[in-house]
């Protein structure tokens, strides 16, 4: 399935969320899409869980300042 194809159908989920149960359902149901894209990236091997929780830094690097 190709990822227009994907994005098409969370388009229409959050849409149908949104019309019909108000605006807590849609930030419901787009709060669970995006912890199931998560799970899902994580089990395909393509995320790192310490990706996320690292802080990034601040565009230098820590280890080339001299001690």
């Amino acid at each position: 399935m190709s990822l227009s194809l994907v994005g098409l159908a969370v388009g229409i989920a959050l849409g149908f969320a949104g019309y019909f149960g108000g605006f807590g359902a849609f930030v419901i149901v787009a709060a669970l899409g995006l912890i199931g894209c998560l799970v899902g990236r994580y089990l395909d091997g393509d995320l790192d869980p310490g990706d996320l929780l690292r802080p990034r830094g601040r565009g230098r690097d820590d280890r080339s300042r001299p001690r």
